[in-house]
């Protein structure tokens, strides 16, 4: 992604979901991926180490929330 830091970018791999089922892991999934964009084009390039940190946290959320669907 233009002007997205090389870190904010790795990050962003983690929330594709291609990879999963059809079924309520996948429907979960989708959303942190869309939130996660979202962030990505809302927030100016100048946000980067906070934008960073933001993606972490929300990245370990959605590892609780699919974890949690799938239980």
């Amino acid at each position: 992604m233009p002007g997205v830091h090389p870190a904010t970018s790795a990050l962003l791999r983690w929330f594709e979901f291609a990879h999963l089922p059809d079924g309520p892991g996948r429907t979960t999934s989708v959303k942190f991926h869309r939130l996660a964009h979202d962030l990505v084009d809302s927030i100016p390039p100048a946000g980067g180490a906070e934008l960073t940190t933001a993606l972490r946290k929300l990245l370990e959320a959605k590892d609780c929330a699919v974890r949690a669907a799938l239980s």
